[in-house]
């Protein structure tokens, strides 16, 4: 059964890049925020009610919920806005990269030559993604997308440290960093001018994101990583290029040889950089 939910995952997370670009193309990316993190806080929510029990430890949901959704999702929406969804999802799936950047300042971890080989070809790929293979020009089409693509992934990759010391269930956590966050996106979105009702694509959309990038995905993926962690860590290499093969469909972008290219290094590297 582990292995259904792996799978299940895995095809659900290559869907919500297009997702992602086709709602942008009827709301901003704090309107998308909105209205997918109150899905998830219902969906939550519901999952969460029978055992509603609020405790002190859950008051770490209310720092936990400005980096995700609020931050991250912010970022990372902003990059999909300026960015071919192509693009976009190929830098923020340097979230691995980063984590391991992260993990030597703040956890004291020692990269050996291995990790910093696969640093090196991730990160050459990212550069290849971000140039459309041109490294000798280094010529950005967007350079604050290209930031908003990597930021994404430094985001995500803090986020999942500062998780490694919260014990409590997923459900349990997933409700109150949503309730935080959605609280914080409601003032941004006041203050901003972004709380507005988009068009019936927009919402559709933004509830798809919210029910299968933030809420139901997250779920089978816990179950898949608890029966069968080798599988389903193996499994997650396909979706970028599930994911792209999807974008070209769904969306309609023509995928340049470059973000193939690229992507492969970044999945190259982070394979190439895994701890035995």
């Amino acid at each position: 059964m582990s292995r259904k939910h792996a799978v299940g995952a895995v095809l659900l997370w290559s869907t919500v890049a297009s997702a992602f670009k086709l709602s942008l193309r009827y709301m901003s990316p704090l309107q998308l925020l909105l209205y997918a993190s109150l899905t998830s806080l219902a969906l939550f929510g519901l999952l969460y009610a029978r055992d509603f029990s609020p405790r002190r430890d859950n008051l770490r949901s209310a720092y936990l919920g400005l980096i995700n959704p609020l931050l991250y999702y912010t970022v990372l929406f902003s990059a999909y806005d300026r960015l071919p969804a192509q693009e976009a999802q190929a830098l923020n799936y340097t979230w691995p990269l980063m984590l391991v950047l992260l993990s030597i300042p703040l956890l004291g971890k020692k990269p050996g030559a291995r990790t910093m080989a696969g640093l090196f070809l991730g990160f050459l790929g990212a550069l290849v993604v971000a140039t459309k293979g041109d490294l000798g020009g280094l010529n950005f089409t967007d350079p604050l997308g290209v930031a908003l693509g990597l930021g994404s992934a430094v985001v995500w990759a803090a986020y999942w440290l500062l998780n490694l010391r919260d014990e409590r269930q997923l459900v349990e956590k997933m409700f109150w960093n949503f309730l935080f966050g959605f609280a914080y996106v409601s003032i941004v979105a006041v203050a901003t001018g972004n709380l507005t009702v988009p068009p019936v694509e927009g919402l559709a959309g933004a509830v798809y994101v919210g029910l299968f990038e933030m809420g139901v995905t997250f779920l089978l993926w816990y179950r898949a990583v608890e029966g069968d962690m080798a599988f389903a860590s193996n499994l997650a290499y396909l979706v970028p290029f599930l994911s792209l093969f999807l974008i070209s469909i769904v969306v309609g972008e023509s995928i340049a040889p470059a973000t193939v290219a690229g992507l492969a290094m970044i999945v190259g590297g982070i394979v190439l950089g895994r701890e035995r």
